[in-house]
């Protein structure tokens, strides 16, 4: 038990406190810069209280930036990604926890191992693959001499293409697979009593049905948790979607703020770029808002 006292106390609000302002305090100073004209926010220092043209301000940023489209695209892609997690990392974990064969741990742990991996140092694979889907099976192809051989028999050079840039399957399926995710499944699925799979398995249940009707009901909250965070991880991914996506009607919120900020030698408009990232900044802070409960219970829950 932690004994309480009034200096313990005092210092633990005061951290609490400094926490609070360094957390609020570039979101504070984001809404003052999006209400001041370009006269005001380019003052040093820049006023502390709010001006009077912040629906103004928004109105811009949401025609120069295009963010009607661009936020549609943000949320197909975060929300693709989201689902794509959960559902790969479930599937994932439930192979590996309910099924025997051999190498299951080695293949958990190759999987656990990219966590060392983020996406930034694979960017230049993906990206390939991403470019073209059927390049490794291409290359087995080329190396086992069967192009060649098809080449020699029929006359026909076999090159096989297919292109995800430009498209949603390329935003969100190079990005599905999830180490976290997995980890994470496997743990609570490893606290699921042996009696209830017996019980599952002798009222006829098979692999599927006692995964659809058993382990994802009971995985409600971790579903929640992972969906939340893969969602804001997603909806903020700036690389991939500046490379995967070089049509603008496929272009994300985020990666389009770039075009509030001037080139080389121009004005910046800081109150114009403060308010489009405010718009951004709207619909993942109501997912966590919604979702904050489940994300809570499904992070902190001891009883499953």
């Amino acid at each position: 038990m932690v004994e309480r006292t009034p200096i313990l106390n005092f210092a633990t609000h005061v951290i609490l406190f400094i926490g609070f302002l360094l957390a609020v305090g570039p979101l504070v100073i984001v809404v003052i810069a999006s209400s001041h004209n370009l006269h005001d926010v380019n003052q040093v220092p820049m006023p502390l209280i709010p001006g009077s043209d912040f629906w103004n301000n928004i109105k811009t940023a949401w025609t120069l930036a295009d963010l009607g489209p661009k936020l549609l695209n943000s949320l197909v892609f975060a929300t693709g990604v989201a689902a794509g997690k959960v559902i790969v990392s479930a599937l994932t974990a439930f192979s590996i926890v309910y099924f025997r064969y051999p190498g299951r741990k080695a293949i958990f742990w190759l999987i656990f191992i990219t966590l060392m991996l983020p996406l930034e140092v694979r960017i230049v694979p993906t990206y390939a693959v991403a470019a073209n889907v059927l390049t490794p099976y291409q290359a087995i192809l080329d190396v086992t001499g069967i192009t060649w051989l098809i080449e020699k028999v029929s006359g026909i050079q076999l090159s096989m293409n297919l292109g995800l840039l430009n498209s949603f399957p390329g935003l969100i399926l190079p990005l599905v697979a999830t180490a976290t995710g997995t980890f994470l499944y496997r743990q609570f699925f490893l606290t699921i009593p042996d009696e209830l799979t017996e019980a599952a398995r002798m009222d006829g249940a098979g692999a599927m049905r006692f995964f659809i009707d058993i382990l994802l009901p009971l995985s409600r909250t971790n579903m929640a948790a992972l969906g939340t965070i893969m969602f804001l991880w997603a909806w903020n991914q700036y690389l991939w979607p500046l490379l995967v996506t070089t049509d603008p009607t496929h272009s994300t919120a985020v990666t389009e703020l770039k075009q509030l900020i001037p080139n080389v030698g121009g004005v910046p408009e800081w109150n114009i770029a403060m308010a489009g990232t405010l718009i951004v900044m709207l619909p993942p802070l109501i997912v966590v808002v919604l979702m904050q409960r489940w994300f809570v219970r499904g992070l902190i829950a001891t009883e499953k």
